[in-house]
C-alpha cells in the first residue's frame, strides 16, 4: 500500500516539474518564432502521443487483450475520417460499427 503523503508529494513534484517545462520554453524563445519544421513536430506530437498511448492500452500486455470488434470499429473512425467527415460522425460510425459487431457475434 502506498502512503498517501507520499502519493500526494509525488503528485505535487510532477505537477512543479510539468509547470517547469511548460514554462522554459516562452522564457528562453521570448518573440522569436519557431521554424517551420519544429512548429509541425510540435502540432503532432499530442495526437501522436494519444495514438500510441490508444494502441498500448488496446494491445495489452503481450499483445493479449487484442479486441476484434474494437479494431473494426477503430478502422471504421479512421476511414471515415479520412473521408473528411466531421469528427463527431467518424465517432458515431465507429461506435455503430463496433456495437452491431457485438451484438452479431455474441
Amino acid at each position: 500500500m502506498v502512503n498517501q503523503a507520499h502519493l500526494w508529494w509525488a503528485i505535487i513534484c510532477v505537477a512543479l516539474i510539468s509547470f517547469a517545462f511548460k514554462a522554459v520554453g516562452p522564457a528562453v524563445l521570448a518573440d522569436r518564432q519557431l521554424p517551420a519544421a519544429a512548429r509541425g513536430v510540435i502540432a503532432l506530437l499530442a495526437p501522436v502521443l494519444l495514438a500510441g498511448l490508444l494502441v498500448v492500452d488496446m494491445g495489452g500486455p503481450r499483445w493479449t487483450a487484442l479486441n476484434g470488434p474494437l479494431l473494426i470499429g477503430l478502422a471504421t473512425v479512421a476511414a471515415v475520417r479520412l473521408s473528411r467527415a466531421p469528427m463527431l460522425l467518424a465517432i458515431l460510425a465507429g461506435t455503430t460499427v463496433t456495437a452491431l459487431i457485438r451484438l452479431v457475434w455474441g
